[in-house]
């Protein structure tokens, strides 16, 4: 298994250069094709009736302002690929999450930052990774701020039996088959014999896709920290997860793990929803 596509996000704003080389590392890995991709929205300026002109003047030259950038951003990408593996490039004057979640169809999985943690503070100008998460029918792989080698080399998958769970470790598996270490995980404020045969089972599935896993249960009721502690622990530089929102037609409204995941900037996560 492999991807063939890996759509990486640039924000518009801030350096591209850890998202583009974990990005481009992905694709030499399979021989994926890269599309680059950066979408940004203008803000109107205020003003009353008198002072409409000159606010359209203004909204104007801040597009314009945003196209010689999307045109810088697509050099920068493309010279620190620097040809390793085909490239593409999409830009979008058009709020980033919106327009991330329709480029997504193009993409087995898509790349990105979020330095802001699961809520950007600028909607306009970066995307919202709790959002995009929920909306993309994609996974997607959330690079940490602390990416400073491969990632991918020893994985804790964070399970539950749910289909969320299900779904990312399927999704994972191109990563889960080229790790050195795999951990599945367990926290949970009871660790009976079900949850044992569930964790269990998850190890035989990998098992049979080329994936040597071991099992971890931490019995804790304080099941994001023990997870993240588990995660610091093993040293691992990558976290697969489900996404979980309490509400489908509330994408923001996320459940807890989910949120706390997000929010661990420093951390490289991988969710599936």
């Amino acid at each position: 298994m492999s991807y063939k596509s890996i759509l990486v996000n640039l924000n518009i704003e801030g350096s591209i250069v850890p998202v583009v080389k974990t990005a481009s590392e992905l694709a030499q890995r399979w021989n994926a094709r890269l599309i680059g991709f950066c979408a940004a929205d203008t803000y109107l300026p205020v003003t009353g009736p008198q002072g409409a002109t000159l606010a359209a003047q203004v909204w104007r030259q801040m597009r314009d302002d945003d196209e010689r950038r999307f045109k810088e951003l697509r050099k920068e990408f493309e010279a620190l690929v620097a040809g390793a593996v085909e490239t593409d490039w999409r830009a979008a004057q058009e709020r980033p999450t919106y327009a991330l979640v329709q480029a997504a169809r193009i993409a087995d999985i898509v790349v990105t930052q979020a330095t802001d943690g699961a809520a950007t503070k600028d909607t306009a100008r970066r995307v919202d990774p709790g959002s995009a998460v929920l909306q993309l029918g994609r996974p997607i792989l959330v690079v940490g701020s602390d990416t400073e080698h491969r990632v991918g080399r020893k994985i804790v998958v964070a399970w539950k039996d749910t289909r969320e769970a299900r779904r990312a470790v399927a999704d994972a598996m191109p990563l889960l088959q080229a790790a050195g270490d795999v951990i599945v995980a367990t926290v949970a404020s009871v660790i009976d014999e079900w949850a044992r045969e569930s964790i269990g089972d998850v190890v035989s599935f990998l098992a049979r896709h080329g994936v040597t896993a071991r099992s971890e249960t931490v019995e804790s009721s304080r099941e994001t920290a023990s997870l993240i502690e588990l995660i610091d622990r093993h040293d691992a530089d990558l976290v697969v997860s489900g996404a979980y929102g309490h509400s489908r037609l509330r994408e923001w409204a996320f459940g807890g793990m989910t949120r706390s995941l997000l929010d661990e900037t420093r951390l490289n996560r991988f969710m599936s929803s």
